[in-house]
């Protein structure tokens, strides 16, 4: 057994787990956080990505113990209360979702993305980055152009991805 702490979404939490548990299952089963998807348990499809201390992993190949003393942000952590984020709204606006399984984890690497591209993103890199992320249902074009809407608006804004 392992005791963790971190912050998640800027609430303290912690507690006991068992060495082996991951992440994307502390967050959703003892935290309750659920808005971050269990995909593949693989690192494949990337529905369960996270920003841990600023940057995004996916939460399904992290240990919950290896997250201890980190910072983590969560789809749920995004949004300023009522107000989306840029990249949720510009998902909203653009459909950049269908069934919306892997839509958490597509905006938390787009927000990580376009932190790491502060001067803009061109279609390209979007689809290059996006490589470890998978969605069944849309073909991507609607993802792709929320992500560059969302690129424009916060560069234009100033706004930070989180």
């Amino acid at each position: 057994m392992s005791e963790v702490s971190m912050v998640v979404n800027g609430r303290q939490v912690g507690g006991v787990v068992e060495d082996r548990t991951l992440l994307v299952h502390y967050l959703r089963e003892h935290v309750g956080l659920t808005g971050t998807h269990v995909g593949c348990d693989t690192s494949q499809c990337g529905a369960c990505v996270v920003h841990v201390d600023g940057k995004a992993v996916k939460s399904c190949t992290m240990l919950a113990a290896q997250a201890s003393g980190s910072n983590i942000v969560t789809i749920e952590g995004l949004a300023n209360g009522a107000e989306l984020h840029p990249v949720q709204a510009a998902f909203k606006e653009h459909h950049g979702l269908q069934c919306g399984f892997c839509t958490p984890g597509m905006i938390m690497a787009a927000t990580d993305m376009i932190a790491r591209h502060p001067d803009g993103l061109d279609e390209a890199t979007v689809r290059a980055e996006l490589e470890g992320n998978i969605c069944r249902c849309t073909g991507y074009h609607n993802i792709v152009k929320a992500i560059l809407a969302a690129s424009a608006a916060m560069s234009a804004g100033g706004r930070k991805a989180a």
